[in-house]
């Protein structure tokens, strides 16, 4: 059993889809990020960056923060959705961190620029804007290589796809990036993306293009 604190941000999303992606039972503790239930100190012990989301594993006793080591932890402990070794495992791990270092960060500040502030600071939203579009350049000539990001669907496809489901907020019109639109209508389909997307709450259907 995994005890999963979280909240419905594309972080939260990413580790709750892996955990119905790969069938494991989960308690969901929502963590309200809007009501700054982050900083409540039983919080802080399990992620002490004050961040959603984190894990428990009941198994073991090990907490996790950081969504990027929760999705290789819980791939390593299945043997799912990540080779287990050689170059399939490595590039597995280099769109994941793709995500965590660059698609994640920028396309969050091309959401307070562009969504939550827009025209406050003209500078910066030209800046994150042109980043985003950038970013989703990079994401559909390798979605037009492969047909998942790594070559099979995998823990790196789930890290990603949350934040490309929030596309509005960023501007971005999905017929412009057909190899995006392709593989995310396509991972939107799945069941278990499904399921995982509406934890620890319903919001909003899956956005579509």
């Amino acid at each position: 059993m995994i005890d999963l604190y979280t909240w419905t941000t594309p972080n939260g999303r990413k580790v709750s889809i892996a955990l119905e992606e790969m069938g494991l039972d989960y308690a969901v503790h929502p963590v309200d990020i809007g009501d700054r239930q982050q900083f409540e100190p039983d919080f802080l012990k399990i992620s002490p960056n004050n961040k959603i989301p984190a894990i428990v594993d009941r198994d073991n006793g090990l907490s996790l923060m950081e969504s990027g080591a929760i999705l290789i932890y819980l791939a390593e402990k299945t043997g799912l959705l990540m080779p287990r070794e050689g170059v399939g495992r490595l590039r597995t791990i280099e769109w994941l961190m793709w995500q965590m270092g660059g698609f994640g960060p920028m396309l969050g500040q091309a959401h307070q620029y562009l969504k939550f502030n827009r025209g406050k600071a003209p500078f910066a939203e030209e800046r994150y804007a042109k980043e985003a579009r950038r970013l989703y350049g990079v994401l559909d000539r390798q979605l037009g290589r492969e047909g998942f990001v790594a070559g099979d669907y995998s823990i790196a496809d789930i890290a990603i796809w949350p934040w490309v489901s929030r596309y509005e907020w960023q501007d971005i019109a999905l017929d412009e990036f057909p190899e995006v639109k392709r593989w995310y209508v396509e991972i939107a389909a799945r069941e278990p993306v499904v399921k995982g997307y509406h934890v620890p709450k319903f919001t909003q259907d899956i956005p579509m293009p």
